[in-house]
């Protein structure tokens, strides 16, 4: 119980450690990058559903190694980067479509990532921890006129498919 639970915990900050990662080197490969320029020129998720499955698809092998050492480590290693997978699609989703409500972080990093074309900076989709870590978070005044005018939406009232 004890190893699942910190294999779990484990998945969860490593996977957000590689989205970090995997986003930052989308802005600095222009061949790794093809689709990810596109997706800024759409500024648009395209949904939560779809965005899961290409986390899973993208790291597919890379959940299942833990189970080579025991059970209970690839169970909780597989659960820790599924539930990430869920919650970074959401959040990413939610950051296009609703930032106000990303409530778990003071400045929703991927929308003013986005909203200012920062190359360089708010790499984060789901969680802030690596910009800061790695000091590329750069806090701006985001809400303005454009966030103030958005409709009061719910937390699920978002593009599922």
């Amino acid at each position: 119980m004890v190893v699942g639970i910190a294999f779990f915990i484990g998945a969860f900050i490593f996977a957000s450690f590689v989205e970090y990662w995997m986003h930052r080197l989308m802005h600095a490969s222009p061949k790794v990058g093809e689709r990810h320029r596109d997706h800024h020129r759409r500024n648009e998720g395209q949904g939560v559903v779809w965005e899961f499955r290409d986390y899973v698809k993208g790291s597919a092998i890379a959940m299942l190694i833990p189970f080579l050492f025991s059970i209970p480590a690839g169970i909780g290693w597989l659960s820790g980067a599924l539930v990430f997978a869920a919650f970074s699609a959401y959040a990413h989703q939610l950051q296009h479509e609703n930032p106000t409500k990303c409530f778990w972080m003071k400045m929703p990093v991927h929308y003013v990532h986005h909203r200012y074309g920062m190359w360089h900076h708010n790499f984060g989709l789901a969680v802030d921890w690596w910009d800061h870590i790695f000091r590329t978070y750069k806090p701006v005044e985001w809400r303005a006129e454009a966030e103030e005018k958005m409709p009061p939406r719910g937390y699920l009232e978002l593009r599922w498919w």
